[in-house]
């Protein structure tokens, strides 16, 4: 590859690596883990680069990119090891007057999204970061109204999970 080709990745994955971040912190449960499924989805959106053609948005390429990733591991890896818990191991800066009620609501949603299956924790990841529901179709390769469908089913699950 060329090195102008080189130095518009580099620039668009700078640009939108939180999208990998995310994504890692949805599938993975300690900072190692995180950091070799971050290292797994930047070898294969470099192995896909060549083909993307910008038919889509860089950013929707590149969660479909990242998702198809994730879950391809995730899947391998629940015949594997036991991790420990990403909660424990994150660090967290507290002010004074720190108050953990917030981060404890998105510690509960965390694990109930944990719950889900592959391809709703998927979805969930989408709606959550904003993204309509033909984005959504499109970056998951389904209909935009069963992306609707399962949204409303998984938004009934989270809430029975969230309040028994």
């Amino acid at each position: 590859m060329d090195k102008e080709l080189e130095h518009q990745f580099v620039s668009k994955l700078e640009r939108h690596q939180n999208i990998a971040h995310k994504i890692c912190r949805l599938y993975t449960h300690d900072r190692e883990s995180h950091n070799d499924l971050f290292q797994e989805i930047t070898i294969q959106l470099w192995k896909a680069y060549p083909k993307f053609r910008g038919d889509a948005k860089f950013s929707t390429w590149m969660y479909r990119v990242a998702l198809n990733t994730a879950i391809t591991l995730y899947r391998k890896k629940k015949r594997g090891i036991a991790t420990q818990d990403f909660d424990t191991v994150h660090f967290k800066i507290k002010a004074e007057e720190y108050n953990d009620e917030t981060e404890q609501q998105l510690g509960l949603m965390y694990n109930a999204i944990k719950e889900l299956n592959d391809i709703e924790k998927a979805l969930v990841f989408l709606y959550l970061e904003d993204k309509n529901y033909k984005e959504i179709s499109e970056t998951l390769g389904i209909s935009e109204v069963n992306a609707r469908v399962k949204m409303n089913r998984i938004k009934t699950k989270l809430k029975s999970v969230l309040n028994p």
